[in-house]
């Protein structure tokens, strides 16, 4: 029997475009209890790049516990295009970083990545501007 679906929130925050930026992941199971929650001070990058770093976090998680299944969340449109491959990776600090998610995709067995509203991603971003804040205490 193959392992039920878990999803997968992240998201990446930068005070500044570029400035200080952080990442955040939560892991839900399919039950919707929180198996995973992470979050990281990134130091000086662009919003884009926090969210793909924020997503290579959450992914490292999923496997780390041996998701198989994963439905991914975030409330970047770009970063989910890009990964869907319906945009194009032109900036080149990202095109490593899109390569590492794709690395990291290759492992989980099946999974499907959406688009969401910021309001339904408020736990990723909170674990986000945690990784910033952590970095200044």
């Amino acid at each position: 029997m193959s392992q039920p679906t878990w999803t997968l929130f992240t998201d990446g925050a930068s005070r500044g475009n570029p400035g200080k930026a952080g990442a955040g992941a939560v892991l839900l199971d399919n039950e919707g209890c929180e198996q995973a929650a992470r979050s990281l001070f990134l130091g000086q990058c662009t919003n884009n790049a926090a969210e793909y770093r924020a997503l290579i976090l959450g992914l490292q998680a999923a496997l780390e516990l041996g998701c198989s299944q994963l439905a991914i969340r975030l409330d970047s449109e770009l970063i989910v295009r890009q990964i869907q491959g319906r945009y194009k990776v032109k900036h080149e600090t990202l095109k490593p970083l899109f390569d590492e998610v794709k690395t990291l995709l290759a492992q989980i067995g099946s999974w499907s990545i959406a688009h969401i509203p910021r309001e339904q991603n408020k736990r990723a971003d909170q674990l986000a501007n945690q990784g910033i804040d952590e970095e200044t205490q």
